[in-house]
């Protein structure tokens, strides 16, 4: 492998950038799929980068004909605001399905670690959780409070990044106020509309568990549909 290459792939990762490296099996000649540009020694055609733009978004390297394109994406992460009991199991079913999951609560009896033990947990105010943590594409924000003192800072952040998925529990009712929240927060219907609330898919759960695996379902969802 080409040195530039092998240290832009090696920069990209370091900085949680999602690249695609195509690859001329015939010459051994290779080129970096960036989301908005291609750099390399490898001609490509815009429908090869194309391509290999649509595999950073399945999360899945492939072959086409005479190019091999290996996707180097961020790890996906699920950042639970709120150490509730629906956050036990939803942490489970998040690392099965490869995320790598922080608890956000800055109430020190909620997350603790024999509760979550093996879990990052993060006691900063949410917002301030979220800002540091970095939310990108990659991530999705889960609000379980029912508290908006900590609820809302959380949904601002997240509202003004690229998460992939931002989900909040509550009622019909208690989403529209928190609606009428945001709006006077300067959020306009577009943007609320980014949240999906009540969270999770209607599978007619009832217990923490069942809550957690429609959460999870409804993320699932979402980044497929990316």
């Amino acid at each position: 492998m080409n040195k530039k290459i092998l240290n832009e792939i090696l920069i990209a990762i370091e900085n949680k950038k999602p690249i695609a490296l195509v690859s001329e099996l015939k010459t051994g000649n290779q080129c970096i799929v960036y989301e908005d540009r291609v750099s390399g020694l490898l001609s490509i055609t815009d429908d090869i980068a194309e391509l290999a733009r649509a595999s950073l978004s399945d999360d899945s390297s492939r072959r086409n004909g005479e190019v091999f394109i290996q996707v180097f994406n961020p790890p996906k992460r699920l950042i639970i605001v709120g150490a509730v009991h629906i956050a036990q199991p939803l942490v489970e079913i998040g690392k099965t399905a490869g995320f790598s999951v922080t608890i956000v609560d800055p109430r020190g009896a909620f997350a603790t670690g024999s509760r979550f033990p093996n879990v990052d947990l993060n006691e900063d105010w949410p917002d301030e959780a979220l800002i540091s943590l970095g939310v990108d594409n990659r991530t999705a924000v889960v609000t379980l409070t029912h508290d908006p003192k900590l609820d809302d800072p959380a949904l601002e952040v997240a509202l003004r990044s690229n998460a992939f998925y931002i989900g909040s529990l509550g009622s019909k009712n208690t989403h529209l106020k928190r609606k009428e929240r945001l709006k006077d927060s300067g959020f306009d219907e577009h943007q609320i509309s980014r949240i999906h609330g009540p969270i999770g898919l209607d599978i007619g759960s009832k217990s923490p568990a069942e809550i957690a695996i429609s959460i999870m379902a409804e993320i699932t969802k979402a980044l497929h549909a990316k």
